[in-house]
C-alpha cells in the first residue's frame, strides 16, 4: 500500500478528527487528505511528475507535513532540508540531492532566491508565504484537485533523501526506500509502552524534517493529531501541552534539562502526558531520575539513525521504573533491540563480542537504508552484506541491554590507552554543578593526546578545576581522568541540538602539526 493511502483511509475513518495543528491553523483528517491530494496533483500540473526530487525547508508547520504526504501520494522523492542549517549548506543539499523544486518558508525562500544562480537544477521555489518564490503554496494548491488516488510504489523505490552529518560534519544523504518507510511505520505501531491510540495527540518540538517527523505517519494512521511547534520556547511548549492535551512528546536531552532547570513544570497541568520519549544524544542518569520525578514514570528512550530509518533499540518506560527500583546503572542503557531488527555488537573481525566487551553496533533489518546518495565508496564503508555498521561502540549485559560507550571516531588515545569521551562525561554529569560537558583529546607532547573536559556549569554554581579534578580522581582510573578543565558559557551544537565534540576538539588542534 502506498503510504499516502494511510491518510486517505484515516480521512474515511475519522473525517472530523484533528490531524494537524500549528500556530496558524488546524486541519482535520478529511482536510489534510484534501490538501495533500491538491498538492500532489498541483506538483504534477506544475511540471513535476512522479520520481521528481521535492525539497522542503521551513520551521515546523502544516505545509511541511502536507508536503511529505503529497510526495508519498505522488510517488516522488522527499528531500527534507533542516531549517537550521546555513544558506550555503542549503545550496549544497539542493545541488547534491538534484531537487528540482522546493517548498520553503519565507526566509528560506528568500535566501535561496538570492543564490538561484548557484543551483542550476532548481526550477521552482514555492514560498509558503511572502513573495520571494516563483509562486506561493496556495497557488500551487489551486493547480491541483481532490479525489486523487495515491500512485503505486514498490518497496525498492527511493522515497526519501535523509541528510545527516553524523560525526563527520559533512552533509550526506541516506537513501530511504518506500520499504524502509513502511518498516518505520510498522515499528512505531508496535513500539512498547503507553503510546496511545485513536485520539492520541503527538507534540513535535524538534524539526519534523528529521527525527521527530518519523512519528507523523504512525500518528495519522491511528487517527491521532500532530501538534507542531515552530521553535522551542519552554513556557509556550508547556502551555500548549496543557491546552491541546498532548499525550506524547519527543525531546532531545538538552530540552529536557532546560525544562527541568526552568522551574515551570509545576505551574502547568501536564496530566495528559502518557509518554515522554528522549533520544538523539545521551542523557545523564541523574537527569533521567530528575525527569521521572517531574513527569512521572512515563519516560522511554530510543536509539537509531537516519541510516536505519527508525529506532533500533528502546529502553521502555517499565525499564526505567525497574532500573530505579533496582539496578540504577541501567538508566545509562539505550535499551534492547525490538521487532524485526537484528542488532549485534561485533569485533573488528566480525565475530560477536562477549558480555561486557566493547565493540561496534551492527544492524540488519528492513529499515536499513539503501546506501548513501551518490557516494558508493562511503556506502561500502558502512554497509556490508546488507548490515549497517553504525560506528557506535557499545557493550551489552546478560539481558541484552546495550550501553553505548562512544563513537569509534571520537576515541582518545592517550599514552597508548583508549579513552572513550562519553565514559568521562558520564562521571562529570553526575557532579551537581555540571550542566553540560564535552570531553576531547588535545595535543600533548608526552601523551600524544591528553584528556580535556570543557564544562558548562549550572546557573549560579561556583566550581573550580581543582574541585572537578578531585571528583574525577574519586570516580575514574588515572588514564581516563581529564588533565585539564576549561569553562565556557555554551558548547557548539549541530542544527538538531546535539553537542558537536568535533568543533570543540578542532579549536585545540588548529595550530598543531598533526591532527591526531
Amino acid at each position: 500500500m502506498n503510504l499516502g493511502r494511510v491518510v486517505q483511509r484515516s480521512a474515511r475513518y475519522w473525517p472530523h478528527g484533528l490531524a494537524a495543528v500549528d500556530k496558524r491553523r488546524r486541519l482535520t483528517h478529511e482536510g489534510l487528505n484534501a490538501e495533500t491530494d491538491r498538492l500532489a496533483t498541483g506538483l504534477v500540473a506544475a511540471g513535476f511528475p512522479p520520481g521528481t526530487h521535492v525539497a522542503m525547508q521551513a520551521a515546523n508547520c502544516i505545509e511541511i507535513l502536507a508536503t511529505e504526504i503529497a510526495c508519498y501520494k505522488g510517488a516522488m522523492v522527499k528531500v527534507p532540508v533542516n531549517a537550521r542549517i546555513s544558506a550555503e549548506e542549503s545550496v549544497h543539499v539542493m545541488n547534491d540531492s538534484q531537487a528540482e523544486i522546493i517548498i520553503a518558508g519565507p526566509k528560506h525562500a528568500a535566501d535561496l532566491a538570492e543564490r538561484r544562480d548557484q543551483m542550476p537544477r532548481l526550477k521552482k521555489i514555492i514560498a509558503i508565504s511572502g513573495d520571494a518564490g516563483d509562486m506561493t503554496y496556495s497557488e500551487l494548491l489551486d493547480l491541483g484537485r481532490t479525489g486523487f488516488d495515491s500512485l503505486e510504489t514498490r518497496d525498492s523505490d527511493l522515497a526519501v533523501l535523509h541528510y545527516t552529518s553524523g560525526s563527520s560534519g559533512v552533509l550526506k544523504a541516506a537513501m530511504q526506500s518506500y520499504g524502509n518507510r513502511r518498516a518505520l511505520l510498522r515499528k512505531q505501531l508496535v513500539r512498547p509502552g503507553p503510546e496511545g491510540g485513536l485520539g492520541m495527540t503527538m507534540g513535535h518540538v524538534g524539526p519534523i524534517t528529521h527525527a521527530s517527523g518519523m512519528s507523523i505517519l504512525p500518528t495519522l494512521y491511528m487517527g491521532g493529531c500532530n501538534v507542531l511547534f515552530d521553535r522551542f520556547d519552554i513556557e509556550e511548549f508547556l502551555t500548549t501541552i496543557e491546552r491541546e492535551r498532548i499525550n506524547r512528546i519527543f525531546m532531545v536531552p538538552t530540552m529536557v534539562s532546560r525544562i527541568l532547570a526552568s522551574g515551570l513544570i509545576e505551574k502547568h497541568d501536564l496530566s495528559s502526558l502518557s509518554s515522554v520519549i528522549y533520544g538523539a544524544a545521551p542523557m545523564a542518569p541523574s537527569v533521567v531520575e530528575e525527569a521521572m520525578d517531574a513527569f512521572g514514570p512515563i519516560l522511554s528512550q530510543g536509539y537509531g539513525a537516519g541510516e536505519t530509518t527508525s529506532t533500533i533499540t528502546v529502553l521502555t518506560a517499565q525499564d526505567h521504573v525497574d532500573a530505579l527500583a533496582g539496578d540504577r546503572a541501567r538508566l545509562a542503557s539505550c535499551g534492547r533491540s525490538y521487532f524485526d531488527n537484528d542488532v549485534r555488537i561485533l569485533r573488528e573481525d566480525g565475530s560477536e563480542c562477549d558480555l561486557g566487551e566493547a565493540g561496534e553496533i551492527v544492524v540488519r533489518g528492513p529499515d536499513v537504508m539503501m546506501g548513501y546518495w551518490n557516494a558508493p565508496e562511503l556506502t561500502a564503508e558502512v554497509v556490508k552484506d546488507g548490515a549497517y555498521h553504525t560506528g557506535d561502540v557499545a557493550t551489552r549485559d546478560d539481558e541484552d541491554y546495550m550501553f553505548i560507550v562512544d563513537r569509534k571516531k571520537d576515541m582518545i588515545i592517550s599514552g597508548g590507552f583508549n579513552v572513550y569521551p562519553s565514559e568521562v562525561e558520564k562521571v562529570l554529569y553526575s557532579h551537581p554543578d555540571v550542566f553540560e560537558v564535552a570531553v576531547v583529546g588535545v595535543p600533548d607532547r608526552e601523551w600524544g593526546e591528553a584528556v580535556k573536559a570543557v564544562v558548562v556549569t549550572r546557573k549560579g554554581a561556583e566550581v573550580s578545576p581543582d574541585i572537578l579534578d578531585i571528583f574525577c580522581k574519586e570516580n575514574l582510573p588515572g588514564f581516563k581522568r581529564p588533565r585539564s578543565f576549561d569553562f565556557t558559557g555554551e558548547l557548539p551544537r549541530n542544527p538538531n541540538g546535539k553537542i558537536v565534540r568535533r568543533k570543540v576538539r578542532d579549536a585545540y588542534w588548529a595550530d598543531a602539526e598533526r591532527k591526531v
